[in-house]
């Protein structure tokens, strides 16, 4: 079976530009696609991506697997590496079309893991100097900005509270979802889960309209 799995970080955006990549390049090769799987969710871990563990659930040895990037299975080089080595240990093949030298397909397992171990050094080579470029650049924006009394830090999270009292009975009596929620008062899980915790044990939510 062919497998096809698309990932974005959020809700906010768009899957369209890896549908257009997946859809020319299974044209082109004359392939069908039997399932596509989808999410909207951080490449931090597989757990919370649903769709992703559906998707693993249902992988056999001789599957194929594509996905536009590299990166769609994972944020970080360890997590993308091991989860390589779980698919290919598994018998699947995996196309990467922006890196089509990663593909699996015809290659024999000497190399497979030859060109895997190449590609992935590489990889984790660039990611550490981009991660620590990004880092610097903020560390001097943060300096720049505190010369010039600007920087104030991480400004709190303002929340009606009038509405998060309705929306938190609501979310009790399971009229709503607890997604439903988080997306009304625009809080991620983790803020959203603090101010559950602080709600419940001091009747308040200690901010400010």
């Amino acid at each position: 079976m062919v497998f096809t799995y698309l990932r974005v970080s959020s809700e906010s955006q768009s899957l369209q530009r890896q549908r257009v990549a997946i859809e020319s390049y299974v044209k082109e090769n004359n392939i069908t696609i039997d399932k596509t799987f989808e999410d909207k969710k951080s490449g931090k871990d597989f757990i919370s991506r649903e769709n992703y563990m559906h998707m693993r659930e249902q992988l056999r040895k001789g599957d194929i697997l594509i996905i536009k990037e590299l990166d769609r299975l994972g944020r970080s080089y360890e997590l993308i590496k091991d989860e390589w080595d779980y698919l290919t240990r598994l018998g699947v093949e995996i196309i990467i079309i922006d890196t089509p030298l990663l593909n699996t397909s015809n290659k024999s397992d000497l190399e497979k893991q030859l060109i895997a171990n190449i590609v992935f050094e590489l990889y984790s080579y660039i990611s550490e100097k981009q991660r620590l470029k990004i880092k610097q650049t903020q560390a001097e924006g943060i300096a720049i900005a505190k010369e010039q009394k600007k920087y104030q830090g991480r400004q709190p999270i303002c929340i009606n509270e009038k509405e998060f009292k309705e929306l938190y009975t609501k979310w009790k009596s399971k009229e709503i979802t607890a997604k439903s929620f988080m997306q009304q008062i625009k809080l991620d899980r983790g803020t959203f889960y603090n101010r559950i915790k602080m709600y419940e044990s001091t009747g308040s939510i200690n901010i400010k309209k």
